[in-house]
């Protein structure tokens, strides 16, 4: 008898046992709302995985399976266990060759850092960190996407009065643009109004009885590099003028502030156009900081915009995504990464695009870039020049033939160029077999450093 009443819970235990399931269950679903639900991919995230893998590690000897990955209630890929990877796309950074506070090189390794697997440098209006970053990345096997982020002006018709700044991110191939001397004078234009802009800011801030010099604000941009508002909000700081640069921003340096002064930017269709002409993906950046965005995203979808941002390190925003799907553009996103530190800015691989997203950025871009590297390598079979043939292999960061290099032959090094920008299936193909051929009776001067 005393066993069977020890065998019988009393009520406290039962309460007891109640408040512990309740929490638990509490517990666990506090978990899942943090988190998402782990749920595995389906049929059409499983393809597009493999499609972006496959794109991501076609110069490497392996890729990242599916099947080591599930996605969340968002359609991000994550890990499983060991052996399993996050494919992470870094679509929008910045450098200290433009307003960044990083080299290429620490910008990469950072990127590395945080699981970055594709990182796309869009430094202002300039290109002149990518051969910095690749050189990185080949460190870290990491691929980049070459990109540029250009200053333009949107001008509704009949109203001057009413001018905005935009910002149109451009992403090339691995080969770089074509036509890229006509890219690097118009990018020379913009550059070259910046360091008006910048003295006309001076100028401004001068009268508004804050002394700076254009002196402080060239050695804090740095040699060779176009100033920028962040540039001379630097010096603000600096000086004493401000305590940060957000009150700089805030209070003198905003779009049309009491020292805001605009450079030589083209109109912003004009820079579409230009970004369509020499291989690019044109991507309207940041659409949430314009005043009238359906307006500019109208005009420039006439004029051949791929794409918007629409994706940011705190989620999707749906009045952006609906606008991609009225004018059929691409939705991808980024850190807008700057390296200035503070609780402001997102980290670089902060933006989490889902599989699909970038499946669909993949889709439009390839064949694009595709035409691109044809055109060139074309380009440099009909003419064979120094300039031509080093514009080859720019891009692909080739180490140099001496020291013993596996690199012997002309077809070595064309081989090697073509297995880092194109698929097995691409570059066997009939028009790049050809193209091939001709470059590889091409005398290289193995001697040359311009050329590898």
């Amino acid at each position: 008898m005393a066993g069977d009443l020890h065998a019988l819970p009393n009520s406290n235990s039962v309460g007891a046992s109640k408040d512990s399931s309740k929490k638990a269950k509490e517990k666990r679903k506090k978990k899942k709302k943090r988190g998402g639900s782990k749920k595995k991919m389906t049929v059409e995230q499983t393809l597009a995985f493999k499609s972006v893998s496959e794109w991501v590690s076609q110069d490497q000897s392996s890729f990242v399976t599916a099947a080591s990955c599930v996605v969340d209630d968002f359609g991000v890929q994550k890990s499983l266990g060991r052996g399993g990877e996050k494919l992470v796309f870094e679509l929008h950074s910045h450098s200290k060759c433009s307003d960044g506070f990083l080299s290429p090189s620490k910008l990469v390794e950072r990127a590395h850092g945080n699981g970055v697997k594709v990182l796309a440098l869009t430094d202002h209006d300039t290109m002149y960190g990518i051969s910095e970053a690749l050189d990185a990345a080949r460190r870290f096997g990491m691929k980049i996407i070459p990109g540029v982020e250009v200053s333009t002006i949107f001008s509704p018709r009949g109203d001057s009065e009413s001018d905005e700044p935009v910002h149109v991110l451009a992403y090339y191939s691995s080969c770089g643009p074509t036509g890229c001397e006509k890219l690097e004078n118009f990018l020379a234009n913009i550059r070259d109004g910046r360091y008006i802009r910048a003295k006309n800011m001076i100028e401004k801030l001068n009268k508004l009885k804050l002394s700076l010099t254009w002196e402080q604000v060239a050695r804090i941009a740095g040699k060779g590099v176009a100033p920028g508002r962040v540039h001379v909000a630097r010096a603000m700081v600096e000086a004493g003028h401000v305590v940060n640069l957000k009150e700089a921003f805030s209070r003198y340096l905003f779009d049309g502030g009491p020292a805001y002064s605009t450079g030589s930017e083209p109109l912003a269709e004009e820079a579409v156009k230009m970004i369509c002409e020499t291989g690019g993906v044109a991507v309207l950046a940041h659409p949430w900081a314009l005043k009238n965005p359906v307006a500019i995203i109208r005009r420039l979808k006439e004029a051949g915009l791929h794409g918007i941002e629409v994706f940011r390190s705190d989620g999707r925003l749906s009045v952006y995504s609906d606008l991609a799907d009225t004018y059929g553009l691409l939705k991808i996103g980024g850190s807008d990464y700057h390296g200035r530190g503070g609780h402001g800015e997102s980290e670089l691989g902060s933006v989490n695009l889902p599989v699909l997203v970038l499946h669909e950025f993949l889709k439009v871009a390839r064949p694009i870039w595709h035409t691109a590297i044809r055109d060139i390598l074309e380009k440099c079979a009909e003419d064979p020049s120094e300039s031509n043939l080093a514009r080859i292999i720019k891009f692909a960061r080739i180490p140099s033939l001496k020291g013993g290099s596996s690199l012997n032959s002309n077809k070595d090094v064309i081989d090697r160029c073509l297995s880092l920008w194109l698929t097995n299936e691409e570059r066997n193909s009939a028009e790049f077999e050809a193209i091939s051929l001709k470059l590889s009776q091409i005398s290289f001067n193995q001697g040359g450093s311009t050329l590898l």
